[in-house]
């Protein structure tokens, strides 16, 4: 990056990348908070509503993802990002303010819409605004941010809550610090950076991209001056002049699934759902289960926690350093071809009763490979495939379908594993990675170090 201005270029990438920590923060630290509110709400023996009040952010990320793309398209990128920022921080103030159920869910929906629009639009900004040479690596800060905010998540619920003593009752919860404000004040955490990303996301240019396509050329090479130099914004301006202008052109779903742009949207959305369906995260979300399965206790699974937590961080930094050397294609085959060999051997030593340290290096080395391949890959593939005229909405419309699997593993693990136990469940994720190993072999082009046009 020595002939672009790195300084303002990774400003700007950072705090669109803000939308990915609170994405990750937000995700994360309903469960922290769930002994809690779930005793102060009184839904703690109704699993009916437990189940609505974990789901109905995942319900606001699916609207989110299906607003994001047309609007993006229509009004521009960093409109987006601004009222995604805002509905994260209306999102942790009202969550954690509430005292009413149903108030709590139109929280919880809001904050999800937030997700929605900020996974669908931070890695694509900043696609749009990369030089060719190190998108990758930028793309990939979304989802280095992203694990942070989960970390962060996870450890900001480790902090404020009060140890819980054997022998508890609900009663006691209620009347403690934990039932009555801890889980607020989790909620509240998030209410920082998102007020921070909301003032940053207004000293942020928009995509030149997309003032280009909306004729909006001396705008646009004045950004691309700011990044690169006079030079490196003639050169891309030239090269985007060659897009489809208009924004009657753009935004259009009808667009997008004609048959000029089917293959590449077959593709996207098959990338999308197998990062989900790979089914990596199945282990953030049923930790506990699979290393109960394992032979461990309650006290040492919340400690294998946080080492796969660590671990999805160290990863991810190492895919930050080889997505603009290795290449997309390679990372994507080396993560599902690698995750199904290490899933057919976990099957196996839960299929033999392996249990104790052993178990904890296979799970760890899944979500090692995940997060250096398929978790940051995925992003930075989904916001390059595209031409720039369908770009929000393609992107929208994998993020949509990204959401769907995510809920789609998330409900049927508990079904598969009691169906089909854990050797069987991973056995059937290992032959997924396989499919998908072929499916990239003969499909995913390579798309490093090309301009998006």
């Amino acid at each position: 990056m020595d002939n672009y201005n790195k300084t303002f270029i990774f400003f700007i990438c950072l705090v669109s990348a803000m939308g990915g920590l609170l994405f990750g923060y937000d995700w994360v630290v309903i469960g922290g908070a769930k002994p809690f509110y779930e005793v102060f709400f009184g839904i703690s023996a109704d699993p009916v509503m437990q189940g609505v009040a974990m789901s109905t952010a995942l319900v606001g990320c699916l609207v989110g993802a299906m607003v994001a793309g047309g609007m993006a398209d229509r009004y521009g990128r960093r409109p987006l990002l601004v009222i995604s920022a805002m509905l994260f921080t209306l999102s942790a103030v009202a969550t954690g303010a509430v005292s009413d159920f149903t108030l709590f869910n139109i929280a919880r929906f809001i904050g999800g819409v937030g997700i929605g629009i900020a996974s669908a639009l931070s890695p694509m900004y900043i696609a749009e605004i990369s030089p060719a040479r190190v998108r990758g690596r930028l793309v990939s800060l979304n989802q280095m941010t992203i694990v942070l905010g989960i970390l962060g998540a996870q450890i900001v619920n480790w902090l404020l809550a009060e140890p819980v003593p054997a022998g508890y009752t609900e009663a006691d919860i209620l009347a403690s610090w934990n039932g009555q404000a801890g889980w607020r004040w989790m909620f509240w955490a998030e209410a920082l950076p998102a007020a921070a990303f909301l003032v940053l996301s207004f000293f942020i240019p928009e995509s030149p991209r997309w003032q280009m396509v909306h004729a909006q050329e001396d705008k646009a090479l004045a950004t691309l001056t700011h990044i690169g130099g006079t030079g490196y914004a003639r050169s891309e301006a030239e090269a985007m002049r060659g897009t489809p202008a208009g924004p009657s052109e753009s935004g259009n779903l009808a667009t997008l699934f004609s048959r000029r742009y089917a293959s590449v949207l077959v593709l996207g959305v098959f990338i999308a759902v197998f990062q989900q369906w790979c089914g990596t995260n199945v282990i953030f979300n049923y930790a506990q289960e699979i290393f109960s399965a394992a032979g461990y206790s309650v006290g040492d699974v919340l400690f294998n926690i946080v080492i796969t937590g660590v671990a999805n961080v160290i990863f991810t930094v190492v895919a930050i350093y080889t997505v603009d050397r290795w290449g997309r294609r390679s990372l994507m085959l080396f993560g599902a071809g690698t995750l199904a060999a290490v899933y057919f051997i976990l099957g196996t030593c839960y299929h033999l009763h392996v249990t104790g340290f052993f178990m904890v290096v296979i799970v760890v080395a899944a979500i090692a490979c995940y997060a250096m391949s398929l978790g940051p890959v995925t992003w930075v593939l989904l916001s390059e495939i595209f031409p720039t005229r369908v770009r929000g909405v393609a992107m929208a419309t994998c993020t949509f379908a990204l959401w769907t699997g995510c809920t789609t593993l998330t409900f049927s693990f508990p079904s598969l594993n009691a169906s089909l136990g854990s050797s069987g469940t991973f056995w059937l994720y290992g032959a997924i990675c396989l499919a998908g190993f072929a499916i990239f072999k003969a499909r995913l082009p390579e798309t490093k170090g090309k301009r998006l046009e």
